[in-house]
């Protein structure tokens, strides 16, 4: 995971362009999982979940959601990172 990009596009159900840093990622259970902020909102951080299929030419990332989930990825990146703080 070293070529990682440093920000993605993501595309809303809206069409609405948001561009996000990545902070970090991670590799759970054969999952990839993406720690991003975007620019306007430095403090806050969202865990995307990739949801690709291999027939998919680009990535495609969903918001994690699921309590369980969040908490189990959100645990994770705590401990990559100790200077964040996630809720």
């Amino acid at each position: 995971m070293s070529n990682r990009p440093d920000q993605i596009t993501f595309t809303t159900d809206d069409g609405e362009k948001v561009l996000f840093e990545v902070l970090e990622q991670t590799r759970l259970g054969g999952t990839d999982y993406l720690l991003v902020s975007t620019a306007e909102e430095e403090e806050e951080a969202l865990i995307l979940k990739d949801i690709s299929k291999d027939t998919d030419t680009d990535a495609i990332y969903d918001i994690v959601e699921d309590e369980k989930e969040l908490e189990l990825v959100a645990g994770i990146f705590r401990e990559l990172l100790d200077d964040i703080e996630l809720y």
